[in-house]
């Protein structure tokens, strides 16, 4: 009897970053981890464009697919709180989902205390409900997210991060200093194992939302390799926007709602709308972008 396809004999998803194994390492290009220019860092003002677009369209974004009730907690970035992921949950809300911030105030200190908390709230959020949750998680909050599902994956539906560090590497970002101040080289998490391998994705759909002109994080920090995967399918979707406009940028809206929209254990890689696909240029299917 013929063996079933693993994942890894599936063709690679659109947008996926794709290694050519029969290349051997020195074929391979090796990009030395690095921040973005200090250019784009110094242009994240131009956030305030992508918040205004944010509410211009907000009639436009109630009209995007409605979801089916199940509970999406949502991480905020470093150094945030709740507040700044008000816009996303109000919107998620009106499409019909049980939006929730964290319980946790600003996000500063990445400690052991912080992880229980955040998987005692998820407990909590399942069993409400009664059925799987799904994160989204901002800059750091992404990462949490992602380790949070590697702690809880039987409670998880999905995991999108937007603009996270997705890897060991904190030379990806500009903000490694002040992270390091507030918590040392060594997190607290990285004792037992924890919070190490931060390219490996989780074992639920995973979904990385990049930028190129991200000027806090390196786009290619927040790249998911698929030969990282474990088991569970991932993508990479590119969008025109801000590190800080992340959360609010309407093209990021659409990916959301898209991607919490599917029928649980039903997962498809994303595909806009002709009419949208100006607002995601494609992945290469090499490693990098075009362009580069």
């Amino acid at each position: 009897m013929a063996s079933l396809p693993t994942f890894r004999d599936l063709p690679p998803l659109p947008g996926s970053i794709v290694v050519d194994d029969a290349k051997s390492p020195s074929d391979v290009p090796v990009q030395t981890p690095r921040a973005p220019n200090p250019f784009l860092a110094l242009s994240e003002g131009r956030a305030v464009f992508e918040f205004g677009a944010f509410y211009a369209s907000r009639a436009y974004l109630s009209t995007l697919p409605k979801g089916d009730g199940h509970s999406v907690m949502v991480l905020p970035g470093f150094m945030a709180t709740n507040s700044s992921t008000a816009p996303m949950r109000g919107l998620l809300k009106s499409l019909g989902y049980d939006a929730h911030g964290w319980d946790s105030g600003r996000n500063v200190r990445v400690n052991e205390e912080l992880v229980k908390k955040l998987e005692d709230q998820i407990d909590r959020l399942f069993e409400e409900s009664g059925r799987k949750i799904s994160l989204i998680g901002w800059s750091l909050g992404g990462v949490l997210a992602r380790e949070l599902a590697k702690l809880r994956p039987e409670k998880i539906r999905l995991v999108m991060s937007l603009g996270s560090p997705i890897t060991d590497d904190r030379a990806h970002t500009n903000a490694s200093r002040l992270f390091e101040f507030f918590n040392g080289d060594e997190p607290e998490e990285i004792r037992d194992g924890q919070f190490r391998g931060l390219d490996i994705a989780p074992p639920v759909p995973t979904t990385s939302v990049m930028t190129k002109t991200d000027g806090v994080v390196h786009w290619r920090g927040s790249v998911q390799d698929p030969d990282k995967a474990s088991g569970a399918p991932t993508e990479n979707i590119r969008v025109f926007a801000s590190h800080l406009g992340l959360g609010v940028n309407p093209s990021v809206m659409i990916t959301i709602a898209d991607r919490l929209a599917q029928p649980e254990g039903e997962w498809a890689p994303f595909k806009a709308p002709t009419y949208q696909r100006w607002m995601f240029p494609k992945l290469d299917e090499s490693w990098g972008i075009p362009g580069l």
